[in-house]
């Protein structure tokens, strides 16, 4: 008798190849649902992150123009906010948290121009494919908007 009673215990331990295969495909239909809408975020979350760092570069530059006297011309770049140029005579810094220019969420360096054509100077990110326009994660995050 107790052999028997071993068997059936055996048998009802596991999972059956059907409980385990409708077990897959339900974790299959919930990551095609719900995949697309997380990456969808992810590509959101980095344009967010881009417009943040703009915004904190454009505050050191504006500190920078308050203590030098004007913005750092693009030749100087963003450099300037973190090494003294030679012509900055009243120059204090550095003017980042950080003594690094960070790039842009996707790995490229921000661009920089100043005088800008849209103001005092113009500091911009291509998005992710790093070209001009886009839509989604390949739009451009532009400082002046």
């Amino acid at each position: 008798m107790t052999l028997k009673m071993d068997s059936t215990r055996q048998r009802a331990a596991g999972f059956t190849l059907i409980e385990l295969l409708v077990v897959l495909v339900i974790l299959g239909l919930l990551a095609g649902l719900v995949g697309p809408r997380v990456v969808k975020h992810l590509g959101d979350s980095k344009t967010k992150a881009a417009m943040l760092q703009i915004e904190e570069l454009s505050s050191a530059l504006d500190l920078y123009r308050l203590e030098v006297g004007s913005y750092p011309s693009t030749d100087q770049g963003l450099r300037a906010l973190v090494e003294r140029p030679p012509a900055a005579e009243r120059w204090d810094g550095p003017y980042l948290r950080k003594s690094t220019i960070r790039d842009d969420p996707w790995g490229h360096a921000y661009n920089y121009r100043s005088p800008g054509d849209h103001g005092a100077f113009d500091l911009y990110s291509l998005g992710a494919d790093n070209a001009d326009g886009g839509e989604g994660e390949d739009r451009d995050v532009l400082g002046w908007e």
